[in-house]
């Protein structure tokens, strides 16, 4: 595929975060998504990964036998394989946590606990440390020694039984929805807790469990039962009590998406549609009989939808203000003139396919950007660098740990020829 990608901006800003270091201790998707919000701004993350490598690296798909997903979520960590469950991998962790700002985890609340490396232990060696606790239903509660992925906590929240059509059992995201929202939250937490720590001196953690950081998002839905007794459901394509605001078929087949609930808005929109005088219909003179009458509204748009290419409405809509767009595939986004204005797909230089692309960092800040330096490498190839600087281990220390399965690296590996930097977007 001939796409133009730029390479990632490799400019002198280290970013907001820069000067702070973390260890991530996180696996899959949560807790390593937390830790690259915190890399993409420049903190110095350094992710421990078991010897057969995170589990994210299972998922997604795969080019020249390398995860692609974890090519994006491991982009700017140093990677270590260090064995947590031996005494002496737990002890590597003691020796050099008194350098670390953060922690970020994600294992079953009391994981860490049981190999002396929770959070009271550790605050023990450096009081000023901060962790960041990831896990399904929080550090206490009966539910808290539940197993729990994202899709788990989504269910528990609630947001589950809202998604999807009302005449079909719940549907979800093709993405890890709640994962990454717990990591954001996580994230967000970690850098008031380093403001916190700046005035006052001391660390803290941060308990962030999904079904908590999914349920956050059913605001709307909350007071609605408590004082209506109403209980929220599926609603398609559609917002409830947000009128129009729906997806409508075209004449060729396609989907367009309309909004335009405000008054201002609708009022645009009849007049594009040739209907003013619906502005002025009793049924939908405000928002809130719009949305009484719903139904209706939305069948006199999906008739004049269906008359119109994809194209041309699109074109209508937009000259006019009203939002519509339709659904964007990812082909679509590779070639959207808007992408690549902002440049919000980047290649990243990574040593075994040259470059690899994925999403800018976001939000956009004007002074201290977020940037990708690197995509995500390969399991223990920083191991020993890492643990030499930090942990302050000798040469021959390393080899011994090695030699007895407590640390692996890559030596061999890291020796070979690395691919040629062009792109290989859109190759699969």
């Amino acid at each position: 595929m001939d796409v133009n990608i730029p390479m990632s901006n490799n400019n002198n800003s280290e970013g907001p975060l820069a000067g702070y270091r973390v260890l991530e201790m996180g696996s899959t998707v949560a807790g390593p998504f937390c830790g690259r919000l915190l890399a993409d701004f420049g903190a110095e993350v350094i992710k421990v990964e078991p010897f057969e490598g995170d589990a994210v690296r299972t998922m997604g798909k795969r080019f020249h036998g390398k995860s692609l997903y974890a090519a994006s979520i491991f982009r700017n960590k140093a990677l270590i394989s260090v064995d947590l469950r031996s005494r002496d991998g737990q002890n590597i962790i003691r020796k050099m946590i008194s350098k670390f700002d953060l922690v970020v985890e994600n294992f079953r609340p009391g994981g860490l606990e049981k190999w002396g490396l929770g959070y009271a232990d550790l605050a023990a060696i450096n009081p000023a440390l901060i962790m960041v606790r990831i896990s399904g239903f929080g550090q206490s509660g009966p539910y808290s020694q539940r197993a729990g992925y994202g899709v788990i906590g989504e269910a528990v929240s609630g947001m589950r039984h809202i998604t999807g059509d009302p005449d079909r059992p719940p549907s979800r995201v093709a993405v890890s929805l709640t994962d990454n929202i717990t990591g954001l939250y996580g994230a967000f937490g970690a850098v008031m807790a380093l403001l916190a720590r700046g005035k006052t001196g001391k660390g803290q953690y941060i308990d962030s469990a999904l079904y908590e950081c999914a349920f956050s998002f059913m605001e709307p839905h909350i007071p609605a039962y408590e004082k209506l007794g109403h209980i929220a459901m599926r609603a398609g394509s559609g917002l409830p009590d947000s009128t129009p605001n729906n997806l409508y078929a075209t004449r060729e087949g396609q989907f367009i998406h309309i909004t335009a609930m405000g008054d201002a808005v609708f009022k645009r929109l009849t007049v594009t549609m040739g209907r003013p005088e619906l502005f002025d219909d009793p049924r939908f003179r405000d928002p809130v009989e719009r949305s009484r009458h719903g139904a209706e509204i939305d069948d006199i748009i999906a008739r004049w939808t269906e008359s119109h290419d994809l194209a041309n409405l699109e074109q209508m809509l937009h000259s006019a203000g009203v939002p519509a767009t339709r659904i964007f595939t990812m082909a679509d986004i590779f070639s959207d003139p808007q992408y690549q204005a902002r440049e919000m797909l980047v290649n990243a230089p990574d040593d075994e396919l040259g470059a690899v692309a994925m999403a800018a960092p976001v939000p956009r800040m004007s002074e201290t950007p977020g940037r990708i330096r690197h995509a995500g490498k390969r399991v223990g190839q920083d191991t020993r660098r890492v643990l030499s600087e930090i942990g302050g281990l000798a040469a021959e220390e390393l080899d011994a740990l090695e030699a007895a399965g407590v640390i692996f690296s890559d030596r061999g590996l890291s020796e070979r020829a690395v691919a040629p930097a062009v792109s290989r977007a859109g190759e699969a």
